[in-house]
């Protein structure tokens, strides 16, 4: 079917016209309210033809463009859909809802009618829904359960640039389900910003159709750098918050209409609001919060419009950068900064980072103005830092955890994660960490495979640590705790911030908040009551779950709060922490990293602990949320993991050979003996090991030794390696060290011990009765000088040795000694009679004929008692005094 006659084909029944529109939505029985004004419609006929034609399909829309409430509602006419649901992927939770509740209101039905939605815990579908919105999560649900995805005609990727870990995953699976089992299901990508030419490819070159968009104009002011605004990369949470308070209250003088703010986070979203809560603004103004931790009422109070005579000022998260239309918004004010979360393969830890947004992001939130009339954003930055933003949002998957993304992808079977269609393939380090945490976890085998145990907790809804925390907690009695923890974890934190059991300082232990979850009434003011009842209600669904998953209820004895560390440790095998001797607060974990509490802390003192929470410090990572464990219970649900190793190496602390018996969980050293009678091979080897890792200055040189050394590679130097001198570099003897050493440490286990060496001894055993006869001709010790003294020659001075002799014990040589048998001149350093260096020559002859006059006028003053011969080469040589050599 050629796509622009079928546009017409269809344009000529459906939205052709207004008069057709009433015609059309009464033989669908979908009242004609449904067709809008909105930028969507005239490229509705076109999209719809382009699905009739095919299966997928890209729709770039600018946001107001209607594309998540006028898309769906559209399709219901498509005759291949044929009574199937449409399913529509929205990003958050509160996005689904209004989604939802707006194409039911253009229905002019109820929720739960022909419109629906499905998310974590809520649900608003009835026998005759026909759309339902749902988060992405929850669609992956559907598909890993029925991958022919039946009764399903179209599956709609709203906001797909935003480019959500689930949403790629989603993406892909649906992709796959299409090519194996469904052609004739539907694909379409809605996005506002992402660039469609790989997504277009992705969908196997599926047609992409644009519509305009009716933004208002918007004014930007740039409030200028770090300086002015208090932010920069590096800003604190504290100081974007104050800059974006300040620029509200500038906005609220200046500026009509309601308010609009962007703030990276609810620690953000909490200092702002109290800021301007402090700042006595006029009692019209209502301040609001927006963001994914509050509960579904206030989300909605927050989105609705102002009553009549009065001004709102909204503090969101990029919750509201996409989807949703805030009636009354015409000021923005963008903070430019934006929660995102971050996986160090390395640790094995996840962070949640405050990154600056892309420019892509920031033009959606500045079109937040322009909605429904002319507005004004305020980003708080310069223009020249606008232009150095990253024009796209990275993509989470790049970024993040991707242990669920392999726990699916098992689940899914598949094991090569390349037959996939993904727009940017899972980073392979990330993923083997990923794959090497579910194998600990028991849910997948060594092949990789899942196995029984990964599949319920792939079922589960929950991260597979949680979920796997979950199904083993409540093998051992303690499901009831287990899920309290898992929704402790998922939720936002119950305790208020600042606030600890007597107040003071954030409490580190999950224990207090799991005794704060059974008060109702206790403790006023220290928790948060919205927090805890959706921790309870999470917590019930996870039990009823557990109930159904095992036949029977997880737990019949009440939660005990003292097993939460044991819980946690199933969790977090890797954060299991053990105190550092000495040290209160500071613990190595199980993963070998280090982990810190502040040493007030009522955790800082334990002797074990599990790290829930922390920053993912590379080094040492600060400790957000714990629960103390006790050895017993670790040995007892880790047996297996714990290990029994004898080793013998060197301490560089004691600086000498430890020979120990250990067992271990993980880096964790439980027990530590010494060994009784250690192989003596194995204490040469780590003894060696120790010389290597110190460097050869830690054995005793002296003289003899290094000037072995020295003639040996003076040789080496002269006639080439051809002539098999051994290497006696650092780098040399390093490579060679057990062999020329090893045979001389016996018993010996400790530097100190080194000290008894001869390792003069030890070079020369490397060489054979010839080298140590050509080395004494070639590179003699000493030579003999005109007096009869024998001089030592140093070698280690340059490429010619050095002959350091008084100047008068050299009267009457006529020629410069040689070595190496006559082909290298040593290097003179005559001296005066105190020893002192008056000339260095290489030219004895010339300095006699040269240099000599002046070096006498110079030494027979200072010198008087010494004999100064106008004609040095006819003079006798002496080491005397003139009283000593006249007659």
């Amino acid at each position: 079917m050629n796509p622009a006659g079928g546009a017409r084909q269809l344009a000529s029944g459906y939205l052709a016209s207004p008069a057709a529109r009433p015609r059309l939505a009464a033989a669908m029985e979908i009242p004609a309210s449904t067709a809008t004004d909105l930028p969507i419609e005239p490229v509705l006929p076109a999209l719809l033809a382009a699905l009739e034609a095919g299966r997928n399909a890209v729709l770039q829309a600018p946001p107001g463009a209607g594309k998540t409430t006028r898309v769906p509602l559209a399709l219901l006419a498509a005759t291949w859909l044929a009574g199937r649901q449409v399913i529509v992927l929205e990003p958050r939770r509160l996005a689904a809802r209004a989604a939802a509740r707006r194409m039911a209101a253009l229905l002019g039905e109820a929720v739960g009618e022909t419109v629906g939605y499905r998310v974590r815990l809520d649900s608003r579908v009835g026998p005759k829904t026909r759309i339902v919105v749902v988060t992405d999560g929850i669609f992956t649900r559907m598909i890993q359960d029925d991958p022919s995805l039946a009764g399903i005609g179209a599956v709609l990727f709203d906001e797909i640039h935003e480019r959500s870990l689930e949403v790629d995953l989603g993406l892909a699976l649906a992709l796959e389900a299409q090519g194996a089992l469904r052609d004739d299901l539907r694909l379409l990508a809605m996005s506002a910003t992402l660039d469609g030419a790989a997504l277009v490819r992705l969908m196997g070159d599926a047609p992409a159709i644009s519509s305009g968009g009716r933004a208002f104009p918007v004014a930007t002011r740039y409030l200028g750098g770090p300086a002015p605004a208090g932010m920069g990369p590096g800003a604190k949470g504290g100081a974007i918050a104050d800059a974006t308070a300040a620029a509200i209250r500038r906005a609220l003088e200046e500026d009509s209409g309601d308010v609009l703010a962007f703030l990276p986070g609810a620690r953000e979203i909490r200092r702002a609001r109290q800021r301007l809560e402090d700042a006595d603004l006029p009692e019209a103004v209502e301040i609001h919060v927006l963001h994914g931790d509050l509960p579904a009422e206030a989300q909605d109070a927050a989105i609705r419009p102002a009553p009549p005579g009065r001004r709102k000022v909204v503090l969101a998260t990029t919750i509201a950068e996409t989807s949703l239309t805030i009636e009354g918004v015409k000021v923005v004010v963008d903070a430019g900064h934006a929660r995102a979360p971050r996986f160090d393969p390395a640790s094995g830890m996840s962070r949640l980072a405050t990154v600056r947004v892309s420019q892509a992001a920031a033009e959606q939130r500045r079109g937040r103005a322009g909605r429904l009339g002319p507005g004004i954003c305020y980003r708080l930055w310069s223009e020249a830092e606008q232009r150095a933003l990253a024009p796209q949002t990275r993509p989470e998957i790049l970024e993040a955890d991707l242990a669920p993304l392999a726990l699916e992808l098992a689940q899914w079977g598949a094991g090569d994660v390349g037959r996939l269609a993904w727009l940017d393939p899972p980073p392979a380090a990330s993923l083997a960490q990923a794959r090497d945490l579910l194998h600990r976890l028991g849910a997948l085998d060594a092949g990789g495979a899942i196995t029984p145990h990964g599949r319920r907790m792939a079922g589960f809804g929950l991260h597979p640590r949680l979920a796997h925390m979950a199904i083993r907690g409540a093998e051992l009695g303690h499901g009831r705790l287990a899920c309290r923890i898992a929704a402790l974890l998922e939720e936002r934190d119950i305790l208020r911030p600042g606030l600890a059991a007597g107040g003071g300082t954030r409490d580190a232990d999950l224990r207090l908040r799991l005794d704060l979850l059974g008060h109702d009434g206790e403790r006023a003011g220290t928790v948060d009551r919205a927090a805890q009842r959706r921790v309870l209600q999470m917590a019930g669904q996870w039990e009823r779950r557990l109930k159904r998953e095992l036949g029977a209820p997880p737990s019949e004895a009440p939660a005990d709060a003292d097993t939460a560390g044991l819980l946690l440790a199933l969790a977090y095998p890797d954060r299991i922490g053990q105190r550092r001797t000495g040290s209160a607060g500071q613990f190595l974990l199980s993963n070998g990293r280090g982990a810190v509490l502040p040493a007030e802390d009522a955790l800082a003192a334990a002797e074990y602990l599990v790290a829930a929470e922390l920053d993912g410090d590379r080094r040492e990572a600060r400790v957000f949320l714990a629960a103390p464990v006790s050895r017993a219970d670790l040995e007892a649900a880790f047996a297996e993991a714990i290990e029994t190793t004898d080793f013998v190496a060197w301490d560089r602390r004691a600086q000498a050979v430890a020979a120990r018996r250990q067992r271990r969980l993980g880096a964790l050293v439980l027990d530590d003996e010494a060994l009784d009678r250690p192989d003596a091979e194995a204490i040469r080897a780590a003894l060696l090991d120790g010389i290597r890792a110190e460097g050869l200055g830690i054995l005793p040189w002296d003289k003899a030794s290094l000037s072995l050394r020295d003639r040996v590679a003076f040789l080496r130097r002269v006639e080439g390696e051809a002539a098999l001198w051994p290497d006696f570099s650092d780098s040399g003897l390093l490579d060679r060290l057990g062999g020329w050493l090893g045979p001389y440490l016996d018993g010996m286990t400790r530097r100190a011990q080194l000290r008894g060496l001869d390792l003069a001894a030890a070079l020369e055993a490397q060489l054979d009765w010839a080298q140590k006869r050509r080395l004494d001709e070639g590179a003699p010790t000493h030579l003999a000088v005109p007096t009869g003294s024998r001089i030592a020659l140093d070698y280690g001075s340059g490429d010619q040795p050095v002959l350091a002799v008084r100047l008068q014990e050299m009267f009457g040589c006529r020629a410069t000694p040689t070595v190496a048998w006559g082909r290298v001149p040593v290097l003179l350093q005559l001296l005066s009679p105190a020893g002192r260096p008056v000339q260095v020559t290489r030219d004895l002859i010339s300095f006699w004929a040269e240099g000599y006059r002046a070096v006498r006028a110079d030494l027979r003053g200072r010198y008087p008692k010494h004999a100064w011969p106008e004609d040095p080469l006819t003079a006798m040589p002496t080491r005397r005094t003139r009283r000593h050599t006249e007659p």
